[in-house]
C-alpha cells in the first residue's frame, strides 16, 4: 500500500517535470538560493538599518550610479574635507620625518619648550579637557608630574619587579570600587577591575567581558547590545571591534534612556544593556534603576559609564545634591567604567573598569599557552601599560583624599548652576534638559548655535558642538571656576553678534555641523570624517 502510494507519486512527478527542459530544471533551484539569500541580506540590513534607511541607501546608491554623479559628489566631499583640514598642512612644514644625524642631547628639552609655546591658551577655555585647576608648574599639577617622573621607567606587566606600580594599581582599583558601592551589602562583595589607558578601553573591555561571559552563560553566538542615542561613541567602536550588533535606541522627552524603547529591543541574542550616569552630550543621569531592574529581569548584562561621574556623583550626594542611585548598589549592574584622569585629577591616561564579580572579569583577560615564547597572560588590552601613570592616579586620590574630592565637587557643582541660571538669563538660549552634574548643553531656536560656537571659537573658547538636538555644552571643571563671568559675557555677545549678522564666519565650522544635521545619507557622513582623519594623523 505504501510502496504504491509513493510510485504513484513518483510518477506524477515525472510527468509534471517532463514539460522542462533539463537545464531548467538544473538551474532553478540555483535561482531559488540565489533569491532566497538576496532576500536575507535585505532583511539583515532592514534589522540593522531600519526599511527608512535601507531604502534610502538604495536610492543614493542608484543615483551614484548615474554618469558623473559620483565624480561630482567625490569632488564636493574632498572640499569640506579641505576645509577641515584648512590650515593643519601647512601646519606640518619642517617636521621631522626622520632621525636628525646628531641628536640634541638635553637641549631636547628646550626644543619641546618652544614647541609647547605654540599651543594655544587653554587654560579656563576648554570645555573638560584638563580638571586639575591652577597653573602647571606648581600645586596639584607639580605633585602629579614628579610622581610620574618618578616611575616613568616602570610596566607592570614585570610585576615581580615593579612591586611598588602592581600595588598602587590594587588600590587605585579599590579605592574607586569604594566610593562606587564595593562596601554595600547590595554589591555582593566580589567588586574587582583594573586600570586602563582612559574611558574608551575601560568600555571596550566591558563590553568584550559581557559577551564572552553571555556567550558561557546561555550560548549566544550572535550578540547584540542595546544603547540609548546619548550613550558614549566607545560602544559603536567596541561594536565594530568585537563583531557585535549595535541598536541605539532614541532618548525620551527628558533626554534620558528610554528604557520601554529599549525593553521592545531585547531579544535572545541580547548580551548587554548600557546606561550613563550621567551622559556626556548633555549631563543628565540616566535611570539607571529602571535599567538594573529590566537587566535582571532578562538575565542580561548591565553597564553603567560612569567615566565623567565617578569622582563627582559620590561626593555631590554627600553635599546634599539630589542624585539618584547609580552604581553598584543597583541590581542588575554588572560593570563601571570610571575615568581618573576627569575629575578624579589624575595624569591623561588613567581609567578604572570594574566587574560585579570575577566570574565576568575573568573573560575579560587573555591567556596564550601555545606561544613559544612561553606563557603569557594579560589583563587589558595593552600588554606594556606605563606605570608612571598608574603612580599618578595614585598620587592624585591619596592627596587630595575624601575631602579634597568634596571642595573641588563643591566648587563644580556650584559653577554649573550659576552657568545654568546665566545661560536661562539670555533669552535667545535655552538648557537642554535638566543636567544632573557639572555638563551644561544648550540650543536656540533663535540663532544658529553653530555660529554661535563659531563666534565663541574665534574668541578662543574650545566648547564641544552637539548634534539631536542641534546645541553645544560645556564640561565645567575647577579650571572655569575663576572665570565663569567673562565666558557668560562673551557667550552673550555671541549670540547678539549672530542675531544682527547671521550667517558663517570664514574658517567657521557651521556649515558643516548644519548640513551634516540634515545630510539624510550618514555613510556620506563617515566617509568624510573618515577622509578628514586619513589625512590629518
Amino acid at each position: 500500500m505504501e510502496s504504491s502510494f509513493f510510485s504513484h507519486v513518483r510518477a506524477a512527478a515525472n510527468s509534471f517535470l517532463s514539460e522542462y527542459e533539463p537545464l531548467t530544471l538544473l538551474l532553478a533551484p540555483l535561482l531559488a538560493l540565489l533569491i532566497a539569500r538576496i532576500l536575507q541580506c535585505f532583511v539583515d540590513v532592514v534589522n540593522e538599518k531600519g526599511l527608512k534607511a535601507t531604502i534610502l541607501g538604495f536610492l543614493i546608491t542608484s543615483v551614484k550610479l548615474v554618469p558623473g554623479v559620483k565624480r561630482y559628489i567625490d569632488a564636493e566631499k574632498q572640499k569640506v574635507v579641505d576645509k577641515l583640514q584648512s590650515g593643519s598642512k601647512s601646519k606640518r612644514d619642517g617636521w621631522s620625518t626622520e632621525l636628525p644625524r646628531t641628536g640634541l642631547g638635553e637641549g631636547v628639552i628646550e626644543k619641546m619648550k618652544e614647541e609647547k609655546r605654540n599651543d594655544v591658551v587653554w587654560q579656563g577655555k576648554c570645555s573638560g579637557t584638563v580638571y586639575i585647576g591652577g597653573s602647571e608648574s606648581e600645586g596639584h599639577f607639580s605633585l602629579i608630574n614628579e610622581a610620574c617622573s618618578m616611575f616613568a621607567h616602570t610596566n607592570p606587566l614585570h610585576m615581580d619587579v615593579f612591586q611598588s606600580v602592581v600595588r598602587f594599581e590594587v588600590e587605585v582599583v579599590a579605592m574607586t570600587a569604594a566610593l562606587l558601592g564595593s562596601k554595600e551589602k547590595a554589591s555582593g562583595g566580589q567588586i574587582c577591575g583594573n586600570m586602563t589607558s582612559g574611558g574608551t578601553e575601560s568600555i571596550l573591555l566591558a563590553v568584550k567581558s559581557s559577551r564572552d561571559y553571555m556567550k558561557a552563560k546561555r550560548g549566544i553566538t550572535r550578540p547584540e547590545m542595546i544603547i540609548p542615542e546619548s550613550a558614549h561613541s566607545a560602544y559603536d567602536k567596541a561594536a565594530q571591534y568585537f563583531n557585535i550588533k549595535l541598536l541605539r535606541v532614541p532618548v525620551n522627552k527628558e533626554f534620558q534612556a528610554d528604557v520601554k524603547g529599549i525593553r521592545r529591543c531585547i531579544n535572545k541574542n541580547t548580551i548587554l544593556i548600557v546606561g550613563s550616569a550621567p551622559g556626556f552630550p548633555h549631563g543628565i543621569i540616566d535611570p539607571i534603576e529602571e535599567l538594573g531592574e529590566l537587566a535582571s529581569s532578562f538575565g542580561i548584562c548591565f553597564h553603567v559609564d560612569l567615566c565623567l561621574g565617578g569622582f563627582v556623583l559620590p561626593f555631590a550626594r554627600k553635599l546634599g545634591y539630589p542624585i539618584p542611585p547609580f552604581d553598584f548598589s543597583v541590581e542588575g549592574v554588572t560593570s563601571i567604567s570610571v575615568d581618573v584622569h576627569k575629575y578624579g585629577l589624575a595624569p591623561k591616561g588613567t581609567s578604572v573598569v570594574l566587574y560585579r564579580n570575577h566570574d565576568i572579569r575573568k573573560h575579560q583577560f587573555v591567556a596564550v599557552t601555545e606561544w613559544s615564547g612561553g606563557l603569557y597572560v594579560s589583563p587589558t588590552i595593552a600588554g606594556s601599560r606605563p606605570g608612571a601613570l598608574i603612580a599618578g592616579a595614585w598620587a592624585a586620590m591619596i592627596s587630595l583624599g575624601q575631602e579634597g574630592y568634596l571642595n573641588n565637587t563643591r566648587e563644580t557643582m556650584e559653577v554649573s548652576k550659576k552657568l545654568q541660571k546665566g545661560i536661562k538669563d539670555i533669552p535667545e538660549l535655552f538648557v537642554i534638559g535638566r543636567p544632573d552634574m557639572t555638563i551644561v548643553a544648550f540650543g536656540s531656536n533663535v540663532v544658529d548655535i553653530f555660529e554661535v560656537n563659531d563666534i565663541l571659537s574665534s574668541k578662543g573658547w574650545h566648547l564641544n558642538a552637539l548634534q539631536r538636538p542641534n546645541s553645544i555644552h560645556i564640561c565645567v571643571t575647577l579650571q572655569h571656576v575663576t572665570i565663569l563671568e567673562d565666558f557668560l559675557k562673551d557667550l552673550k555677545e555671541s549670540v547678539q553678534t549672530v542675531k544682527q549678522n547671521p550667517g558663517p564666519i570664514n574658517g567657521g565650522l557651521a556649515p558643516i555641523y548644519g548640513a551634516a544635521g540634515k545630510m539624510p545619507d550618514r555613510g556620506m557622513i563617515r566617509e568624510l570624517l573618515v577622509n578628514f582623519m586619513d589625512g590629518t594623523c
